[in-house]
């Protein structure tokens, strides 16, 4: 299959290959077990490239604060009371320059292994990103693999002080850090003076809804506002954190997934991005943002290739798929992102959002056909997927420190019997998966080919179809979106039905949309749904044009038409 969009599987290691299903809550590495970079094979590499991926992200590779002890490693031991769960948040970073313990088979050879997947994934056409966490890091930051000539954070600030511009940490003077979480030794983790906590908390005591285990980076903006914000010549965190990122680009790895970027300022990612991109032109960066009114600074100011679009299509797709908001709604998610398409990252999971197939949101994977549909064609953008999404992964476990709450832990070690289903005897065919678990996956598989294979689907334009049938009696709004995507004469006419009963429909398709698109209105056109979902359709193009073309739709199903004509005669 020759790939044109770019498609990105999320992983989280410790969770893809891990073979122990003891599910113990709050359990040990010991307990519950831990995937390692090895295991992630050539046959997992062969399954997700033939799913129809361009790039994996490995998510939770750098090393992070941990309850586990690495101490006869040479790895500092970390106090429980700024560590989120056992295995701890992936996005507390304990050291920019190494990668987690728990993810080796020999941790003496950690870096080696993690090299090793790299290149297989490379050899499986196979693309690496890995996250990047620029704003901030776990309050144990100890750096054991620090690079010859190069300073840990924080190892030359003058801690008297509550800013200064190369101080790389924010400071609370006088005042000790008081963490909201007990240690069950009971031996607090000492912090004086207190810095600031990641998510622009200035209290020495933060709440456990404060990002608590991690201390804010300073990238030259004074928050008290005494002094103007000042990068010239650039502080002393934007050379350091451009050190990282030479580091792991050296390794091979493709790209970033750069982690509350929204929260570090667009004159840092300007340069870093740009001096990065002298020696490695290809390195692909994809900010998370979640403020919509930012994104053209990220997208044009700061050089990022793509950023999410979580406020946008995604609380939109969420919106409609819950019955909460008129399928028709989704024209004005695309008409607020005009011009940014292309540089939009769409998804329906990642880990920070709720599992489809919870109970929080819509309690079966199936149910996400209409919308993965909507957000796979409707532009030529990046699209992820959540390992774990093509299977109906419910994310309904209390694993520890993540309670029941919809969502895959991060924090916790744990076994997902899906992925152990998925991997069978080894092979990773998904062979011994339930039957509603392989029709899913084959349905994503479909999809996916689709969007890589017709041209129409990766490179083509789109036309909505919903203005024209605002007032068609005959076409249900509130739970239909249908457009066009076209490129070259070749037509695809998209419908999703996210309504929990069959549609029946009769489609407007105006003149406008016709002559863009190539159709004919002398020619009878006939519709294969190559999702081989819905049973396919023929009409005259008049009749489109005029009365509607008739069609049904299945229950919570999409359709993705090509459209022929031919002679009517």
């Amino acid at each position: 299959m020759e790939k044109r969009r770019m498609v990105i599987y999320q992983v989280l290691p410790r969770l893809l290959t891990n073979k122990v299903l003891a599910n113990k809550a709050k359990g040990t590495i010991e307990e519950n077990g831990c995937g390692k970079f090895n295991e992630i094979d050539a046959k997992v590499l062969q399954s997700i490239a033939g799913f129809g991926a361009t790039h994996v992200w490995y998510t939770g590779i750098l090393e992070h604060a941990t309850c586990t002890d690495y101490s006869a490693y040479g790895i500092a031991t970390d106090s429980e009371d700024v560590v989120k769960g056992k295995a701890g948040s992936p996005y507390a970073i304990k050291d920019y320059y190494d990668v987690d313990p728990d993810l080796a088979v020999d941790v003496n050879k950690r870096i080696e292994e993690f090299e090793a997947l790299v290149e297989r994934s490379h050899q499986h056409q196979l693309k690496v990103l890995i996250d990047l966490v620029p704003n901030h890091l776990a309050r144990n930051y100890v750096s054991d693999a620090l690079p010859e000539g190069i300073k840990a954070f924080g190892a030359d600030d003058d801690n008297s002080l509550a800013y200064a511009k190369n101080n790389n940490f924010y400071y609370l003077p006088g005042k000790s850090f008081v963490s909201p979480a007990k240690s069950a030794s009971g031996q607090q983790w000492k912090e004086k003076p207190a810095k600031v906590t990641g998510n622009d908390c200035f209290s020495a005591s933060p709440k456990v809804s404060d990002w608590y285990e991690t201390v804010k980076l300073n990238y030259g903006i004074d928050y008290s506002g005494q002094t103007a914000a000042d990068f010239d010549p650039e502080p002393d965190t934007w050379l350091k954190m451009l050190e990282v990122v030479l580091y792991w680009a050296a390794k091979g790895v493709d790209g970033f997934r750069c982690d509350m970027a929204g929260m570090v300022p667009v004159d840092f990612w300007r340069w870093m991005i740009g001096e990065v991109r002298q020696k490695y032109p290809e390195m692909v960066f994809i900010a998370e943002v979640y403020e919509a009114e930012l994104y053209s600074d990220y997208i044009f100011k700061a050089g990022f290739d793509y950023l999410y679009d979580k406020v946008v299509l995604y609380d939109g797709l969420r919106a409609v798929m819950e019955g909460k908001a008129a399928a028709s709604s989704l024209s004005a998610c695309w008409q607020r992102t005009e011009g940014l398409h292309n540089f939009l990252l769409y998804f329906l999971e990642n880990h920070d959002e709720q599992r489809i197939a919870s109970d929080f949101f819509m309690g079966d994977g199936a149910k996400a056909i209409p919308g993965i549909t909507v957000a796979a064609t409707m532009f030529n953008n990046p699209l992820l997927i959540y390992s774990g999404q093509e299977l109906g992964e419910r994310g309904m476990d209390a694993e520890g420190f993540s309670g029941q709450d919809g969502r895959t832990s991060i924090f916790d070690y744990w076994g997902l019997q899906n992925f152990a289903l998925w991997r069978g005897k080894g092979d990773w065919s998904g062979s011994e998966l339930s039957a509603e678990a392989k029709d899913l996956r084959d349905f994503y598989r479909k999809l996916l080919s689709l969007v890589q294979e017709i041209p129409a689907l990766n490179k083509g334009r789109f036309y909505d179809l919903m203005w024209a049938n605002k007032e068609n009696i005959c076409f249900d709004s509130e739970k239909l979106f249908a457009f066009f995507r076209y490129d070259k004469g070749q037509v695809y006419l998209i419908i999703a039905n996210f309504d929990s009963k069959a549609k029946e429909l009769k489609l407007k398709i105006p003149s406008d949309a016709m002559d863009l698109s190539g159709m004919q209105s002398g020619l009878f056109y006939t519709g294969t749904d190559l999702l081989n979902i819905n049973r396919n359709i023929q009409f005259p193009a008049i009749i489109a044009l005029n009365g509607g073309l008739g069609c049904k739709l299945l229950p919570y199903s999409a359709s993705v038409y090509e459209l022929k004509g031919s002679d009517m005669a």
